[in-house]
């Protein structure tokens, strides 16, 4: 199938044909089958601005695709008229397979992607606007804030006291925000010259004939609204708009599907306000909230018929997430008919601390595989990173098999960096990043010196630094040896950019790494990790040929950067909440549901509520992951960043339903009899506010907690900071029974009190 990120050079420049107007689609059209009424409203609402509130599991992908193939088989506009923005490949990939599989190959001609592979299409046809080449480079992240250091360094900024990725993450903020240097927010970085630095680091962008993630939107949008009859091309195309995942848009985005709706007003928006998470990387849940506002007369459609979980478990999600104050509303109900007697309420345990959580975790997933369950269908999902060590370590001992999910990138790696530098600079000459990268890699005796004069060149003469060293490689400014070298780089580049057209890019690929000898330094490198970067090549060439050409392959590695990761076997998966979203398993484990870690403690350090919204809404993503069972889990004690503190349980388990949960909790954590006891001690009212004692650490090791052999006995009488005084009941190594005064009977750290 053709490669749907690749540009799309082959569609008809020349006005579409005249349209012969809509026609009747049958009522027993297939992808018309099986909808629900709610599904067939979404998909059959063709005209006008339409909002589809899609909860967690109830066929957004599915209302998407059908309402495609209806726009195209009743004719209502031609496949290039059709824009569809989704937020990932993976989704553009499912859902040009599963239009094709309903209309057939006429779905190809719809322009469908993510919203940078789009905007790289429309800003390579109109790159002269924004003072670019057709052919500019896409920076990667690390090339970026390679070239911002550049920048600073040349204006004297002081990289240790304004560090060059919180600039960088200033500069993208502004561009998600859809402001360019002239236009940006007033900032006190770098003693206040950020918006110079980024006007600076701009104009780089524009020498090297490159632009990064940010660019992509920015330019875009920056076109549309300098060139009005570009604009006018672009809403007199395309006819229908589609997009997914709409509370995950920034401004940028925003501003890009509004200036394209304008003149048909045919946009539909799917997405689902209790599910925007991302506010972290530029995403404005206020984009989705305020759409009847922006699009006046528009259709709302709700989807609440969930097909994916149980009654329980829809309905500790739903009574969760209404305590949100902003969102547009709906109840998801259950759309399957299930057994009640097979049913498993949302269960939440609360343990001594994050050991034993891993325990309890761990002999669950285990109970489970001996039921004949598979691991890929149950995951772990943490809140913060830290949360996985303890989960590994009861994995590995017990020998369950597990992948960690959102590790290191494939396209990251140290190697395959300098061979993607290699293949851009055959690409884009221009790419002066990719120059500095490998001019010298492997070793070709050019030292500073001659990479200094290079530099020279290229700024006197304003030219790209490959361009400088083709030239002076003709001149005797460089000493004998390193121009002979640079001479012999210039000239292979040039060669293998003569065979671009010529030879298979997979071909031409491998060939590059062995003439330039970035292969043989490899394969004379002793070290033990050279083998595996060896095959790391090998697996990079492999895969350029699932591609139209070297260009194609280097946008989407650009624009991907996906971890797709393959499981050996059967595994269960461990990843972050945030990572989760879109995904699906039969049993979730959600671990770390304590005060300040989730609720994340920056949220609650947040003025407003919209922080612990967030939070609430992530909370809500967690629990209808799951389609048969949830397990939470908290912990009294915990080691956070290295510091032993006494937790309290999350505020989110206040609002979970009782009629759809079942607690438990070890007896005496934080009320006088178990939580399986009675459900009226899990009262948060019973709960001191104040932030939990801290306990420094030096190392993770529990052993080095301190010991109570020899201390604390049974009977004797002590002090602790936060229940006051009380007497000893039990003692198991260095955790205390204690019956206080006042806050009834608890289990306790010994570190935590004083004898009396």
């Amino acid at each position: 199938m053709t490669d749907p990120f690749a540009l799309d050079d082959e569609l008809p420049s020349a006005p579409p044909p005249r349209q012969t107007g809509p026609v009747p689609v049958p009522p027993d059209a297939p992808w018309l089958k099986g909808l629900n009424p709610e599904q067939h409203e979404a998909v059959t609402t063709t005209d006008g601005p339409v909002l589809v509130l899609s909860g967690a599991g109830t066929g957004k992908t599915k209302v998407l695709t059908a309402r495609l193939a209806h726009i195209l088989a009743g004719r209502r506009a031609q496949p290039w008229q059709c824009l569809a923005v989704t937020f990932t490949n993976r989704a553009a990939r499912e859902m040009r397979e599963r239009v094709a599989g309903l209309i057939g190959p006429v779905s190809e001609g719809i322009w469908l992607g993510t919203f940078h592979s789009l905007c790289v299409r429309i800003l390579r046809r109109h790159a002269e606007a924004v003072r670019l080449k057709s052919n500019f480079t896409i920076l990667d992240s690390d090339d970026q804030l390679r070239l911002l250091k550049q920048v600073m360094e040349s204006e004297s900024i002081d990289a240790k006291k304004w560090p060059p990725q919180a600039l960088m993450a200033t500069i993208q903020r502004w561009k998600d925000r859809g402001q360019t240097p002239d236009k940006s927010d007033a900032s006190d970085m770098a003693g206040g010259r950020a918006q110079e630095l980024y006007r600076l680091y701009q104009e780089r962008l524009r020498t090297l004939n490159a632009c990064d993630f940010g660019d992509l939107l920015l330019h875009v949008v920056t076109v549309f609204l300098t060139q009005p009859e570009v604009l006018a091309h672009y809403q007199e195309q395309f006819r229908y708009l589609l997009v997914d995942e709409y509370q995950d848009t920034n401004v940028a985005q925003y501003l890009w599907l509004r200036l394209l709706a304008q003149k048909h007003r045919n946009i539909c928006c799917v997405g689902d306000d209790d599910q925007s998470i991302y506010s972290w990387r530029g995403a404005d849940v206020g984009n989705i909230l305020r759409f009847e506002r922006d699009f006046p007369g528009a259709r709302v459609v709700r989807l609440e018929s969930n097909y994916r979980s149980t009654p329980h478990i829809l309905a500790a999600a739903s009574c969760l997430i209404a305590n949100n104050a902003g969102r547009l509303g709906k109840t998801l109900r259950p759309g399957l008919t299930y057994d009640a007697d097979t049913l498993e309420k949302v269960r939440v345990r609360g343990v001594w601390d994050g050991e034993e959580e891993a325990r309890v975790v761990v002999d669950e997933i285990e109970a489970l595989q001996r039921k004949g369950e598979r691991l890929a269908g149950m995951a772990i999902l943490v809140r913060a990173g830290f949360q996985t060590r303890e989960f590994e370590e009861r994995l590995i001992t017990t020998g369950v098999p597990y992948r960690v999910i959102g590790g290191p990138r494939f396209y990251e790696r140290a190697e395959i960096r300098d061979a993607m530098a290699y293949l851009r600079l055959v690409v884009s000459p221009d790419d002066g990043l990719a120059f500095e990268r490998i001019v010298n890699l492997p070793k070709r005796g050019l030292g500073d010196a001659a990479l200094q004069s290079v530099h020279m060149a290229a700024r006197k003469r304003g030219l790209s630094l490959f361009d400088a060293a083709a030239l002076l490689v003709e001149t005797d400014e460089l000493k004998p040896r390193p121009r002979a070298s640079l001479a012999r780089f210039c000239a292979d580049v040039l060669r293998w950019r003569s065979l671009l057209d010529t030879m298979p890019h997979a071909e031409l690929a491998a060939i590059i790494l062995d003439e330039s000898g970035y292969t043989e330094m490899w394969q004379n490198d002793k070290s033990p990790e050279a083998p595996g970067r060896l095959e790391n090549l090998k697996e990079l060439v492999a895969a350029l040929e699932e591609y139209d050409g070297l260009q194609s392959f280097l946008e989407h590695v650009a624009l991907v950067m996906e971890n797709d990761v393959k499981a050996e076997g059967d595994s269960i998966v461990v990843m972050t909440l945030h990572g989760a979203k879109g995904l699906e398993f039969d049993s979730i484990f959600l671990p770390g549901w304590e005060e300040e870690i989730f609720p994340h403690i920056r949220a609650l350090n947040e003025s407003g509520t919209q922080g612990l919204e967030e939070e609430r809404r992530l909370a809500y993503v967690g629990i209808t992951r799951a389609r048969r069972r949830v397990l939470i889990t908290f912990a009294a004690n915990r080691r956070v960043y290295n510091q032993w503190k006494s937790q309290l349980p999350s505020r989110f388990l206040d609002e979970l339903p009782e009629a759809h949960v079942e607690r438990a909790a070890e007896r005496g954590l934080y009320a006088g009899g178990g939580l399986a006891e009675s459900s009226a001690a899990w009262n948060r009212q019973s709960w001191p506010r104040r932030s939990p004692p801290t306990i420094e650490a030096t190392s993770w090791k529990v052993a080095e907690r301190k010991s109570s052999a020899g201390g604390f006995k049974t009977g004797q009488r002590v002090f602790h900071d936060k229940f006051g005084t009380g007497t000893v009941l039990a003692v198991d190594d260095n955790k205390l029974e204690i019956a206080f005064d006042k806050a009834g009977t608890k289990k306790v750290l010994d570190s935590f009190v004083d004898a009396v």
